[in-house]
């Protein structure tokens, strides 16, 4: 140990490096905080923002349209940097929350029934109503096919909100907007795969799905061989993006295919970590062979998560933000934008249609005596979480890209996602805060 810092000393970070002490460690303890990755979003937002409204906006377009292209035999590969960003990086994002889904459905709030109704009838309003009122203002003009950009809620900044709130927050609140987020992701989702695909090719759709049996039928032999999975991954997702079905879902797929329960039991690793402290001779393979048991009492999708959170929150996040909400914000596109039906839809949608949705629907959930509405989450406090709920930041513009060719219909739904956000954010901080946290003991339900 270095300083008490609970890092090893054999590594840069727990060393008594003075820039390990003084920059390495502070940096490494705030990516620990739960806030870090809506901020370092919120930071790339506004970058875009000033970038594409400064003096060199051309040069923010110019990038962006890079092409990026490679041939191997008769395949060619020809994409813009945006789609690479769109189509790639954003499928490990929703890897990860495909690994997300599958935890909570194995062993956690969406395992029991009981704990999960509440936030699935939430989420339910939550994504309906928007959808409504954005197709009310809509219906019939240019911008009808973004009815699904006010369904979602963005879970880093719906929690990271929720989080500047510290102990006035009780935990049950956080896990509820955590669970209904979640399901949010789910409906996000299943609107991507049979909304937002394109023409789909026959060909392709066979091929991707001879590579997911190929890595179904690894899995069942127990192969647990990281790189076998790694090239049959890729694999699979290049003939998901061909087939015309989005990108992302390739993601989600191969995310609910990784085993989400531990291979070995604690017990029984412990019993291998005691074999090794017994024996008279330990050997470098001994350690290895033991180090494999320990490490599968662990279910590997919980190590995946583990390991590409970081990466998707401080990286893939930000570089996406960074890549869809730059939007011209002159006098004359805000004018316009205010009295746009997509940018009124999206901003009423996520703020009054997240809100009234999510109440509503656990208030009819409650009297049909479907659900019951812990004390700590009824009244303001619904208000408050489902106002929060309204901020669709992420997979709202990720909608958006996909719903829109038009420039001008698509940034004026980017305008309506940020105002609305920031309203819902806000407007949501500002009751919660005003609102009196229930009694510890009025958490149990």
């Amino acid at each position: 140990m270095a300083d008490g810092n609970p890092l090893s000393d054999l590594t840069f970070l727990g060393s008594s490096n003075r820039l390990a002490r003084f920059i390495g460690r502070p940096i490494h303890r705030f990516a620990a905080v739960e806030a870090a990755g809506g901020l370092l979003m919120l930071i790339a937002t506004v970058a875009a923002l000033v970038w594409v409204n400064s003096p060199w906006q051309d040069s923010y377009h110019h990038f962006w349209d890079t092409h990026v292209a490679f041939s191997v035999g008769d395949y060619h590969f020809d994409q813009e940097l945006y789609h690479i960003v769109q189509d790639g990086l954003m499928a490990v994002f929703f890897f990860v929350v495909g690994l997300e889904i599958k935890r909570e459905l194995v062993s956690g709030q969406l395992r029991d029934p009981r704990f999960a109704a509440l936030p699935a009838a939430c989420a339910l309003g939550g994504m309906v109503v928007p959808a409504l009122i954005y197709f009310a203002f809509n219906a019939g003009g240019p911008g009808q096919d973004g009815w699904g950009i006010p369904m979602a809620t963005d879970i880093a900044f719906a929690v990271g909100v929720l989080s500047l709130l510290g102990d006035r927050i009780p935990r049950k609140m956080k896990l509820f907007l955590l669970t209904l987020a979640i399901v949010d992701d789910i409906g996000a989702i299943l609107v991507i795969a049979i909304f937002y695909a394109g023409d789909l090719s026959g060909n392709w759709l066979v091929t991707s799905a001879v590579l997911w049996g190929a890595i179904f039928l690894l899995r069942r032999l127990r192969v647990w061989y990281l790189p076998v999975y790694l090239v049959l991954g890729v694999a699979f997702w290049l003939a998901v993006l061909e087939s015309g079905v989005h990108a992302t879902i390739a993601g989600v797929i191969l995310g609910f295919t990784t085993p989400a329960k531990p291979l070995q039991s604690d017990a029984e690793a412990c019993r291998w970590a005691q074999w090794l402290q017994d024996k008279e001779q330990i050997l470098l393979v001994d350690v290895r062979r033991v180090g494999f048991h320990i490490r599968e009492s662990q279910p590997v999708s919980q190590r995946i998560e583990e390991m590409l959170h970081p990466i998707t929150s401080y990286i893939i996040i930000p570089v996406f933000a960074l890549s869809a909400a730059g939007v011209e914000l002159s006098g004359e596109i805000i004018s316009d934008a205010v009295s746009s039906p997509v940018t009124l839809g999206v901003a009423i949608g996520l703020v009054a249609g997240k809100t009234v949705g999510i109440s509503l629907f656990s208030w009819i959930a409650a009297r049909l005596g479907l659900v019951t509405i812990p004390s700590s989450m009824a009244g303001m406090h619904m208000v408050g979480v489902a106002m929060v709920a309204g901020i669709g930041f992420t997979v709202s513009l990720f909608i958006s890209g996909l719903a829109f060719d038009d420039q001008v219909i698509g940034d004026e739904a980017k305008i309506g996602i940020l105002f609305g956000s920031l309203v819902a954010a806000v407007a949501g901080l500002a009751i919660l805060s005003r609102t009196e946290r229930p009694p510890f003991a009025s958490d149990k339900t």
